[in-house]
């Protein structure tokens, strides 16, 4: 048995229990691997069919009791018919046999009664059952294929309108009240089919509509997880490249000092746990500061501020992850187990050029100097400690404690006058 189809509408109540009823009924004609929505569509017209046939034995038990055994037989036919109809569908699951067969001789049998019966009047308007036809193949096969039934339908009506002074000579001779009572019933019975029917387009509406929001909320919410959401709305209006330059942006690289040595001698299922447990933490510092989580790669950990949209404090708000973010790594190591543990991280500030790269997975990137620098930071870093640049620790204002480290000569950069920043005073 698969897991419950997390899209599906709740089914409880009245409207629940008849869209399990008309499920059960499509399974009857449903082939392994049939869609829900496809069997519901099977299970609405076995429905009705079988609601016709039971129906029927009314006319049937009446014409034989006023002794028309002709337009009884008519009706009788009908349901062996379904009968015949429904073992075989269950044996073969040729679905668009029984189909066409229902189809076909429920557009004929209701003519061929009100002739039997001596015209519409006599018959109460037999015909009208007829027209249950056109709705059936409409729900059944949508509006072009469904057309030739309609027009079958109006041509049959024309016929029988034409005939009907001839017929109307030959009256059944039904009383009067019966006639009345059986007009009443012919209405009231293709009232309730009609009900079946569109209540199987109402039930496929609602179940559209719900499985369309829960699909769309899905996406919505994969697309946030990759996308920060102004460039999520930008990327639905929008077909072209996405980029931009941004004056002033504040950088972090993050990387967990030793977990790659780990990786070799700690379980899979224990390495990724650790690891999940660290980013979540990462992850909910920076959504606490409202900065943009850029990537991952491994076990580093990339985030800025001042992305996609500007905001005059995302120097300060990125320190202050920074220092989070080492206090959360320091806790974890205080765990048995898990005294190897240290985080290096590393800042810088400045221009960079922001855009999403692309097109079966996207991701949003930095690219430019600041973040080179900002990278270097980190891997020219001392465990536990969190390296900044020069212009960082002259912007961060007096809020931050920073030390100068000295001069290091950076890769690809040349000497740098580094800083390390040690905490936050948060009366400031």
């Amino acid at each position: 048995m698969g897991a419950p189809d997390v899209l599906s509408p709740p089914r409880t109540g009245t409207r629940g229990a008849v869209v399990r009823i008309l499920e059960r009924l499509g399974e009857i004609g449903s082939r392994p691997g049939t869609p829900p929505e496809v069997a519901l569509r099977h299970g609405t017209l076995v429905f009705a069919s079988v609601l016709i046939a039971l129906l029927a034995s009314v006319w049937v038990g009446t014409y034989l009791a006023y002794g028309h055994p002709v337009s009884a037989a008519i009706p009788a036919a009908y349901q062996v018919e379904t009968a015949v109809g429904l073992v075989v569908l269950s044996r073969t699951r040729r679905f668009a046999l029984f189909r066409g067969t229902q189809l076909a001789v429920f557009l004929v049998l209701p003519a061929l009664l009100q002739a039997s019966l001596g015209g519409f009047v006599a018959s109460s308007g037999m015909v009208l059952w007829a027209s249950f036809v056109p709705f059936a193949a409409l729900a059944l096969l949508g509006a072009r294929r469904s057309a030739p039934w309609l027009v079958a339908f109006f041509a049959e009506v024309l016929a029988l309108a034409l005939l009907d002074p001839w017929l109307a000579q030959r009256p059944a001779g039904l009383p009067t009240g019966l006639v009345v009572t059986f007009f009443v019933l012919n209405v009231t019975g293709l009232t309730l089919c009609g009900w079946a029917v569109l209540g199987y387009f109402v039930e496929q509406s609602e179940r559209a509509r719900i499985a369309l929001e829960a699909e769309q909320e899905r996406s919505e919410r994969l697309l946030l997880n990759v996308l920060p959401a102004p460039i999520a709305a930008r990327l639905k209006r929008e077909t072209g490249v996405i980029a931009e330059h941004h004056d002033a942006v504040t950088v972090l690289f993050a990387d967990l000092v030793g977990f790659t040595a780990r990786t070799e001698v700690m379980p899979p299922g224990q390495l990724v746990a650790l690891l999940d447990r660290i980013f979540s933490a990462f992850d909910r510092r920076a959504d606490a500061e409202s900065l943009e989580k850029i990537k991952t790669i491994g076990d580093a950990y990339m985030v800025a501020g001042g992305v996609p949209e500007s905001r005059p404090d995302h120097l300060q708000a990125v320190a202050r992850v920074a220092l989070a973010m080492r206090a959360d790594i320091a806790a974890i190591a205080q765990e048995p187990g898990c005294e190897w543990l240290a985080v290096r991280i590393g800042m810088d500030t400045g221009p960079a050029v922001a855009g999403v790269i692309g097109r079966r997975k996207f991701i949003y990137d930095l690219w430019g100097d600041t973040v080179n620098t900002a990278s270097r930071m980190e891997s020219h870093g001392l465990p536990g400690q969190i390296q900044v640049t020069q212009r960082v620790a002259a912007a961060l204002g007096p809020g931050f404690r920073v030390r100068c480290r000295g001069t290091l000569l950076v890769k690809s950069k040349g000497p740098m006058t580094t800083f390390l920043l040690e905490g936050h005073d948060e009366s400031e």
